[in-house]
């Protein structure tokens, strides 16, 4: 349907997966199947679920998929911020990567609201 190599909110997405994997390298090393599992793949599925979305054969197909990224965004937001609570970063690490996902939670609501 689309070339999801050509739409921003699939570039940002995966600007963000780097900054997400840059980070999740500092975190503890007793949370490698823990937290860091989960925030890497949280982060991985947001520009995954857009491209399989944009691929498919149809507008409803893929603000489904637009949904499902838009899911992933906000739990990664969470396991940010619970990386925080733990005190296994600082609000300065982590506020660009919420400032990253709140820009692609509007990016995706603005792309679902133009294919409705």
């Amino acid at each position: 349907m689309n070339k999801f190599e050509d739409l921003l909110i699939w570039k940002k997405s995966m600007d963000l997966v780097e900054y997400v994997y840059l980070l999740s390298k500092e975190l503890p090393n007793e949370e490698r199947f823990g937290l860091i599992s989960q925030i890497r793949r949280c982060s991985v599925s947001i520009p995954s679920n857009i491209a399989e979305g944009a691929g498919r054969n149809s507008k409803k197909e893929f603000v489904h998929f637009l949904s499902i990224a838009n899911g992933s965004t906000s739990e990664l937001k969470t396991q940010l911020l619970l990386s925080l609570r733990l005190n296994f970063t600082t609000k300065e690490k982590i506020e660009p990567l919420i400032n990253l996902c709140n820009e692609i939670q509007k990016m995706n609501r603005s792309l679902q609201n133009k294919l409705n």
